[in-house]
């Protein structure tokens, strides 16, 4: 068996040998090329010293074990950047500070209702229309992905964030609710740049042993932007009648959060880079290796929804991110009508919520590092999920803040916890696939599900109270559940992981070393061996080079 990481010895001699052909210009056109293409394919050439192969292909490995070096990356090289941990960093704060304003008004919803004079409803919206504008923009921003890298992504991303943050300080005055709709909408649009990031990020910048991790500390920072959001409004801005003074405490919170917004930005334009210059995985040198600018857009979309794996993992993800969303969304709401008089601790309750799914997320994330345990840890934590929401529901109303404190943080710890597994199953499920389409199919069906979770429910609650609200969400969370179950664990991703160079590279590169007519290389072989008896040619390329 082939060691999957040759030793610096033979990392170098192949770097060498591979030059070394490259660089000669007869190997193109030498009938030996595609006469012999056992010295470049097959295994046994660096794994077993046959008797049948040619003693030059014994004194090297496989010129082909990694393929040279193209653009600015060396695809020959295995090796993570001292740089990834900063990108991961920068995006996860900047994220943070987009999903803080996608709450922001939520959290107190009453206060934000008496400002401007509006209906609960209309500040709802201020909620989903982050979940509305992601459906049409998710597609043509997934191709930008595609055709100008994570770089210009993040640029773009954090700017409109940032822009957004500065328009709704012009919305200080009760009439000026279509103001602050409109910067509201400004980073609604930023969210599209930044939520199909993650699992992009921790592919090209992480090693293999550490994706998962990686794209849980990306996921993080949503995280902790939404705990912040439950957390600082209400001591921001308390509630009081005077309108004047409203508005200063209003103005005090949008001023931090639009200085820490242009603060991210300068760091994302120092920090961000768009991918290290050695691949970090050998899934994502085959990736780099099998990247081609002709490829079509949309006969990857085609081939994902072919992917029936897939399709059950975008709408079990919908079901349980847009029940969170909901819960977010209604949750001031909820906690006001059973306990009147406590926006502070329904924030905190949110912010328990948050900070658990956080914990959470990361220990799912550390678990999948080690294990790779994706199709059974994604079930467990669904399943938790859902008796964590059933729980809820039932102490929701029973009188005792400390309780609805305890059950909702244990909700939050699986229900949230679930988000980045539903990333990092999608990847295995899906790999070569652009980390960026598959992620943003999930947060689309997140944000239909979500729009539909949230008007369903907030009718409920108006109508019939919170307990039919949320059993309406445990009706759809057992089916999530349910169709979860049914996901094969086709994890991709990991089989290229495991399998070495020599069996990989060359299959995926055969159309450059061999012609696709030639025969198996064990017939090659036996030729190779009837030859060296009758003829005085040479029996290899190292040999016709030398």
């Amino acid at each position: 068996m082939v060691n999957e990481e040759p030793n610096q010895q033979e990392r170098d001699g192949t770097a060498s040998q591979t030059s070394a052909l490259g660089e000669n210009p007869s190997l193109s056109t030498h009938p030996s090329v595609s006469a012999r293409p056992s010295v470049s394919i097959h295994p046994s050439v660096s794994a077993h010293r046959s008797s049948s192969a040619h003693p030059s292909t014994l004194a090297q490995p496989s010129g082909s074990a990694h393929p040279s070096s193209s653009g600015p990356e060396d695809l020959g090289v295995i090796k993570v950047s001292k740089r990834r941990w900063a990108v991961v960093l920068v995006f996860s704060c900047y994220s943070m500070c987009n999903a803080f304003q996608w709450i922001q008004y939520s959290s107190i919803n009453n206060i934000f209702m008496n400002f401007y004079g509006v209906s609960a409803f209309a500040i709802d919206w201020l909620s989903m229309c982050y979940m509305l504008t992601y459906i049409p923009l998710l597609l043509p921003v997934a191709w930008l992905l595609e055709k100008f890298g994570l770089r210009t992504i993040a640029l773009t991303g954090s700017a409109l964030n940032c822009l957004g943050a500065w328009v709704k300080l012009g919305s200080l005055k009760p009439h000026l609710f279509p103001v602050t709709l409109l910067g509201q909408v400004i980073c609604s649009v930023a969210q599209v740049f930044i939520l199909g990031m993650p699992s992009r990020i921790a592919s090209v910048w992480f090693g293999a042993n550490e994706v998962s991790t990686a794209c849980s500390v990306a996921v993080f920072g949503n995280q902790l932007g939404i705990a912040i959001g439950f957390l600082v409004p209400p001591v921001l801005v308390p509630n009081i009648k005077d309108r004047d003074k409203l508005a200063y405490h209003i103005s005090i919170m949008f001023y931090i959060i639009a200085g820490v917004a242009t603060l991210l930005f300068i760091l994302v334009i120092i920090v961000f880079k768009e991918k290290p210059k050695h691949p970090p995985s050998r899934a994502q040198s085959l990736s780099y290796a099998l990247a081609s600018p002709d490829a079509s857009y949309l006969s990857s979309i085609v081939r994902l929804f072919k992917n029936l794996n897939f399709v059950l993992l975008i709408i079990t993800y919908g079901l349980n991110a847009g029940a969170f969303y909901a819960l977010s969304t209604l949750l001031n709401r909820m906690v006001i009508l059973h306990y009147p008089g406590e926006e502070v601790n329904a924030g905190r309750i949110g912010l328990t919520i948050v900070i658990s799914g956080m914990l959470g997320a990361m220990i799912s994330g550390i678990w999948l590092d080690r294990t790779k345990t994706y199709k059974e840890t994604t079930l467990v934590v669904y399943i938790m999920a859902l008796v964590g929401m059933v729980v809820y529901t039932l102490t929701l109303n029973l009188g005792h803040l400390w309780v609805v404190f305890i059950t909702a943080g244990a909700m939050g710890f699986f229900m949230t916890g679930y988000l980045p597994l539903g990333f990092e199953f999608a990847v295995e499920l899906t790999y070569p696939e652009s980390e960026g389409i598959s992620s943003g199919l999930l947060n689309m069906s997140a944000q239909v599900f979500g729009i539909i979770f949230t008007i369903s429910q907030g009718q409920i609650i108006d109508n019939y109270g919170t307990g039919p609200g949320n059993i309406f969400l445990c009706v759809f969370l057992t089916l999530g559940a349910v169709l979860t179950a049914f996901i094969r664990a086709d994890l991709r991703r990991q089989k290229a992981n495991k399998e070495t160079p020599e069996n990989v590279v060359p299959v995926f590169h055969s159309q450059i070393l061999v012609h696709e007519d030639q025969k198996p290389a064990e017939e090659e072989e036996e030729e190779e061996e009837e030859e060296s008896k009758t003829s005085k040619a040479p029996t290899s390329v190292l040999e016709e080079h030398l």
